[in-house]
């Protein structure tokens, strides 16, 4: 069968089973805005999460109230599965507009959504984690309190350097929690996922702005961020998850409205997938984000390209998940 036509049966039989179907090239979600999507892959589903913008063209800040979730089996077709958390989850926070940077791991069959929120009592930026026995909820706070909160850090001034959560959970099971703006940060995780094991540990980086992702192939541990601002998305390279690290290069350059680039890197299908926010959206901007897909293959000696970029976005792909 042509994979025109298998997509063709996937689309249909999502509308037949009630679902919203979002078929899009770049941006992925032509509707509404969308931005700093986390990501993952279970059974042969590829799950996004995003953060909402719902900003007017006239406002001088975010406004986001909700994360949203997205699901597919072929990364061209994406099911809209609602939205799985709010800010107001988290009941030591402020709770309203603030659904901003995230990141999910599953681990002893329990989703684990780590997020940035604005503490309630705490001047600053903080990071809760909330979990569910699924991907697409419901979440509910996994603490009753912070997991980092702006008095735990003091190497920047700011109120925002405690943001933009990556996890990471290696195959000895060791998990980690990166995160930071100027200053990046991380600290192991205790198996419950909900609580540091030692203390918080700074890194020395040329540049570094926000939004650190760590990932592993084939052995070599790759550390990538945004860097400079208006930010390009650049990335490390190490032997270990904590280093030490060797500056590889940009793989994907500022985009020319937003000033922010946040993304996340999933294997699919027996293909490697970046994602990432733009501007592109007519009436995009600063607070009107874009969250946009693109497909890259690694070079032969492991390193990064430079990815660009596309309208089109990747073909489609679709795993054996399409067929059930």
């Amino acid at each position: 069968m042509k994979l025109k036509n298998i997509t063709t049966i996937i689309v249909a039989g999502l509308a037949l089973a009630g679902a919203t179907v979002a078929h899009a090239a770049n941006p992925l979600f032509p509707k509404i805005f969308t931005a700093d999507p986390a990501a993952f892959v279970e059974d042969g589903v590829a799950y996004l999460y995003v953060g909402r913008d719902e900003a007017t063209p006239k406002d001088k800040d975010y406004v986001m109230k909700e994360w949203r979730l997205y699901s597919s089996c072929d990364m061209k077709n994406w099911t809209d599965r609602g939205v799985p958390l709010k800010p107001s989850a988290f009941k030591w926070a402020i709770g309203k507009v603030d659904a901003w940077a995230s990141d999910i791991v599953k681990r002893d069959g329990k989703y684990y959504f780590y997020s940035t929120v604005d503490h309630a009592t705490i001047p600053g930026r903080a990071i809760g984690v909330a979990v569910a026995d699924k991907p697409e909820g419901p979440f509910v706070d996994a603490r009753g309190s912070a997991l980092v909160s702006n008095d735990m850090t003091r190497e920047s001034p700011i109120a925002w350097d405690d943001i933009d959560p990556g996890v990471f959970v290696d195959d000895d099971g060791q998990a980690y929690l990166y995160w930071g703006n100027t200053v990046l940060k991380y600290a192991r995780l205790k198996k419950n996922m909900t609580e540091f094991d030692g203390p918080i540990v700074t890194v020395g980086m040329d540049r570094f702005t926000e939004a650190p992702y760590l990932h592993k192939r084939n052995g070599i541990y790759y550390l990538s961020y945004s860097r400079e601002f208006p930010e390009e998305t650049a990335y490390m390279t190490g032997p270990s998850p904590t280093g030490p690290w060797t500056y590889r290069g940009v793989i994907m350059s500022k985009n020319k409205v937003v000033k922010t680039i946040h993304h996340a890197f999933i294997e699919f299908n027996g293909k490697s997938y970046i994602v990432y926010h733009n501007d592109k959206l007519p009436g995009g901007g600063e607070y009107r984000r874009s969250v946009a897909v693109e497909e890259f293959t690694y070079n032969a000696d492991g390193t990064i390209p430079y990815i660009k970029q596309t309208a089109d976005g990747p073909q489609a792909n679709p795993s054996p998940a399409c067929s059930k």
